[in-house]
């Protein structure tokens, strides 16, 4: 690797915090630092700060050292984190961090959130205008609040110029992947992401819930058993009297409940279905495209092509070179 400016992150911290959203990033910052600074500068400087410096306690208990946000005030920060997590089921935001964060938006280059970390961000005024993401549970929640800001309930994380924000929890791993791409390459990404066992690096595009399990919270369990099985025969041809057949139903009665209960049609439920399966297969295979459309249902090489170009505005190599460590292993 070239020679590199060591780029400072601060982490935020308070009580009741979910550790996964401060221990998470850190160690993916830790791991990337790590393998690949060798003998010169490290890659990140970490810091983990607090409206008063001291011991936070997390949701989970453990305390936390750290150190005060004044102490930091006349320091450069390249990255700003702000995570989520609270005690109860309204999120309190405290303002000397709101207070904190917004002096600090204008001089740092990347300000960042992990799951309801996106109400400190919003309170601080930094969401507005912005596409954002959050726990799916909290949408509803941060819209009330913040109704000028514009949030996608389904995204893994959304990068709105210099504002991050991600879903809940773990994805603020995913987040700081894509951070660590941002400011050193997929290599050094895919490599942290090995390192720390994530067997793949999900999209940002990517949504919170798999289809099957986004279907099953919607609906309550009633095509439960069809979805499992249309998962483990994506190769056939699902028609929409095949799919009523496995279902015990009538083609037009199947239909019709179908797309009441869950608001889309069959075959756009199997459609779905397969793009998630294509995508799973680049990012964690390295099957030639040609096996992966047979599998997935799209017969032909060509169909899978038109599909990702359609759907995702990329080819599948295109896909599996940035989402994977197989890099384009089929000739796109």
């Amino acid at each position: 690797m070239k020679a590199h400016t060591t780029l400072r992150v601060v982490l935020l911290a308070y009580d009741d915090m979910n550790l996964l959203d401060l221990s998470g990033p850190l160690q993916a910052l830790s791991t990337a630092s790590k393998r690949h600074s060798g003998n010169g500068a490290p890659l990140y400087e970490a810091i983990v700060a607090s409206g008063s410096g001291g011991l936070i306690t997390t949701s989970a208990g453990l305390p936390v050292m750290t150190v005060s946000i004044a102490s930091l005030n006349d320091q450069p920060i390249d990255t700003l984190i702000a995570p989520g997590g609270c005690k109860g089921q309204e999120f309190y935001a405290p303002s000397a961090l709101v207070n904190w964060i917004a002096q600090q938006a204008p001089r740092v280059r990347r300000l960042c959130s992990v799951c309801t970390g996106a109400f400190l961000l919003a309170a601080a005024g930094q969401l507005q205008g912005k596409r954002a993401a959050t726990h799916w549970e909290w949408v509803d929640r941060l819209r009330k609040l913040h109704p000028q800001v514009d949030i996608d309930a389904d995204k893994i994380f959304i990068k709105d110029g210099a504002v991050w924000t991600s879903a809940g929890v773990s994805a603020g791993i995913d987040l700081t992947l894509a951070l660590i791409e941002e400011d050193y390459g997929h290599q050094v990404a895919i490599e942290t992401a090995r390192q720390m066992v994530m067997f793949i690096k999900r999209s940002g595009g990517q949504s919170q819930f798999s289809v099957p399990l986004a279907a099953q919270s919607q609906e309550g369990g009633r095509f439960d058993d069809l979805h499992t099985w249309v998962a483990a025969n994506l190769h056939e041809n699902l028609t929409v009297e095949r799919l009523a057949e496995q279902a015990g139903m009538t083609p037009r009665t199947f239909a019709r409940s179908y797309a009441g209960q869950l608001g889309r049609t069959p075959a756009k439920m199997v459609e779905a279905m397969r793009l998630e399966a294509a995508c799973r297969a680049l990012e964690k295979t390295a099957l030639p495209l040609k096996t992966i459309a047979a599998n997935t249902g799209y017969v032909e090489e060509q169909n899978l092509r038109r599909v990702f170009q359609r759907q995702l505005g990329v080819s599948p190599g295109q896909y599996r070179s940035r989402f994977s460590g197989h890099g384009a292993a089929a000739r796109d």
